[in-house]
């Protein structure tokens, strides 16, 4: 598994709770959640980082063929 960074983020309650609650809509946690908005932001922005993208490609895969 990729290497992951941690850091602490401030979030305005109201915001955090309407994404937590976007979050447990999709079965997911608020940390994997907001990593899919992000990647998901940077994608169209056409920001993603090529070597993210595979590694998301392949994580995507890699859970299908289960």
């Amino acid at each position: 598994m990729a290497e992951r960074k941690g850091f602490p983020l401030r979030l305005d309650p109201a915001v955090f709770d309407a994404l937590q609650r976007w979050a447990a809509a999709d079965f997911r946690s608020l940390n994997a959640h907001i990593e899919f908005l992000l990647r998901r932001a940077l994608r169209e922005a056409g920001r993603m980082p090529a070597d993210a993208e595979t590694a998301e490609m392949e994580k995507t895969r890699h859970r299908r063929s289960r």
